[in-house]
């Protein structure tokens, strides 16, 4: 499924282009990480085994990722909803990525998206049938290996 096209002209678009980078310094358990955006958004953000894999203070790459599916299901909502003739008052996502052991190797399993969404003048059906589209279409959902599930909760 594509995702519907940009309002702009086909010559006007490019390849778009993203870069993020990492530092670590020190072993596995005792060492530490920055990851910063271009944008700037995330700058020498920290991360560590003990937020990966505990509760510490930082970030980590499945958290991200959480993150950054939930945006990307989320927009590529709105552009599906807008296709249809549809304007979201409100679309929330909340992405839950498992990461588990398999077969030895750390794996991301799964991804839920648990959507919530307001949107006037369309049914809960036609709501289930966009945001499944929506999931399909997602440049992130599309990247991802996992077994990604989709509960939608449609206010009226």
């Amino acid at each position: 499924m594509k995702l519907p096209e940009s309002t702009r002209k086909p010559e006007e678009i490019n390849d778009m282009v993203r870069t993020a980078s990492a530092r670590w310094a020190g072993g596995l358990k005792d060492g530490k990480g920055t990851v910063s955006t271009a944008s700037g958004v995330l700058k020498d953000t920290q991360y560590s085994f003990s937020t990966r894999f505990e509760n510490g203070v930082g970030t980590n790459p499945e958290e991200l990722i959480a993150a950054a599916h939930a945006g990307c299901f989320t927009m590529a909502l709105s552009a599906f909803l807008g296709a249809e003739g549809f304007k979201a008052d409100e679309l929330s996502t909340q992405a839950t990525l498992t990461l588990e052991q398999v077969d030895g190797n750390w794996t991301i399993t799964t991804i839920h998206l648990d959507l919530t969404g307001k949107v006037p003048g369309i049914d809960a059906a036609k709501f289930e049938e966009i945001a499944d589209k929506a999931k399909a279409g997602c440049p992130v959902s599309r990247v991802l290996k996992a077994d990604i599930t989709l509960s939608k909760k449609f206010l009226a």
